[in-house]
């Protein structure tokens, strides 16, 4: 059984209770739950401008492939909680209407029942408010094929994209858009199976010698070992900043979310919402750091054989040819930039990556996935570098 996060009950983990009583609404297929237990304070919403009149629904969940959005009743400030759903039994389908929304949706109330129409009203109005802000369009709309040929295939009406590998050429795509910062969401499901010499990616990137560079490469390896995450900062075409984990769940068997915030004080790369790593701006102590170059959304699968598994020893067998990879779920909240940017439904509606940072709670999350699942630290390096530690080294990992 792959060991999961530790829980907190700082937000936004609140310890709660399944709900008491479970009604279905004849018309929306939501699921609704009258009451919790206690009295839990939860995190918040993502809808802008804001909801007010919070007097009844606390609590907004949306569960699929590890998808959890959640609201506060006191706040106004909000983002998209992506983490392994606390009551796994309570999937059931939906039946909303909607090209885009492929997951069971379920309200559940604190302290108060939802026993009116409008409250019901509220409740719909609200889910509509936080759908719209939470998705982007299509692959169709928001990416181009740039190698590969039909090797690279848009599916379901653009809502899917896969990318394949064989012995002649791997694929890939980049977005039509520029960024100069954002918060960058992607669904993936990895190569299955013996994955040995393939690299699969969804990074940002600016173009020329001196380009930035913010990396999620995934390492494919034999059959029942785990893949290998490698993440990467550049600035000015400089990198080596590596740092390497293994994950706590099979990353092949469903799809799960992969996170890029970058703004101006930090880099945070997480997955299903828990942080893994924070690269901060320590431009103050001689670091660069990616702040000045427009930059581009990418992915890939290719082969690196020479490289990419058990430091090259193990080679891409293509037998199993062709090996595929799958995207799903885009969404960029962020700055488009340049005369080619396209207006498309990509959205800037949740402010909150612009200032984001890692609280308490995330501080914990980061210890546990470092502690127990880091496998590589270039600032534990001390043989590549000798002559001392990278500057931002010495400095806290969180500030």
């Amino acid at each position: 059984m792959p060991e999961s996060p530790p829980d907190t009950k700082t937000p936004p983990f609140p310890t709660v209770s399944p709900p008491k009583t479970r009604n279905r609404h004849p018309s929306s297929g939501l699921l609704i739950g009258p009451s919790f237990s206690g009295d839990h304070r939860v995190s918040s919403f993502i809808c802008s401008p804001p909801v007010s009149n919070w007097t009844s629904v606390s609590h907004v969940r949306a569960e699929s492939t590890a998808t959890l959005l959640r609201f506060d009743a006191t706040t106004t400030d909000g983002f998209l909680v992506t983490t392994p759903p606390l009551y796994k039994h309570y999937h059931f389908p939906t039946n909303i209407s909607h090209n885009y929304i492929s997951f069971s949706l379920s309200i559940f109330f604190i302290k108060r029942k939802l026993t009116t129409m409008a409250s019901f009203a509220m409740a719909l109005a609200t889910i509509s408010c936080l759908l719209i802000a939470a998705f982007a369009g299509s692959f169709n709309d928001e990416m181009d094929i740039t190698f590969g040929g039909e090797r690279a295939k848009i599916l379901n009406g653009g809502q899917d994209l896969l990318l394949s590998l064989d012995q002649y050429s791997g694929s890939g795509f980049q977005s039509k858009n520029e960024y100069l910062f954002g918060r960058f969401d992607m669904q993936l499901k990895l190569v299955p199976g013996n994955s040995a010499g393939t690299v699969t990616t969804f990074y940002l990137s600016s173009q020329g010698a001196g380009h930035d560079e913010i990396d999620f490469e995934f390492l494919g390896n034999s059959t029942g070992n785990p893949y290998t995450i490698h993440t990467n900062v550049f600035s000015q075409g400089k990198g080596d900043k590596e740092q390497q984990f293994h994950l706590w769940f099979d990353p092949t068997a469903a799809f799960h979310t992969y996170t890029i915030v970058w703004n101006s004080q930090r880099i945070i790369f997480l997955i299903d919402n828990i942080p893994v790593r924070v690269f901060n701006n320590h431009e103050a102590a001689g670091v660069p750091f990616p702040k000045s170059q427009p930059m581009r959304v990418y992915a890939s699968l290719w082969n690196a054989d020479d490289w990419a598994t058990q430091g090259g020893r193990v080679k891409t067998d293509w037998t199993n040819a062709p090996f595929t990879a799958n995207y799903r779920k885009f969404n960029a909240y962020a700055d488009k930039v340049g005369p080619n940017s396209k207006s498309t439904t990509s959205v800037d509606d949740n402010q909150t990556w612009r200032t984001q940072g890692i609280d308490a709670a995330g501080r914990n999350r980061i210890r546990w996935v470092q502690n127990k699942h880091m496998i590589y630290n270039y600032c534990n390096d001390y043989t590549r570098f000798s002559n001392g530690l990278p500057v931002e080294c010495t400095r806290s990992r969180f500030l």
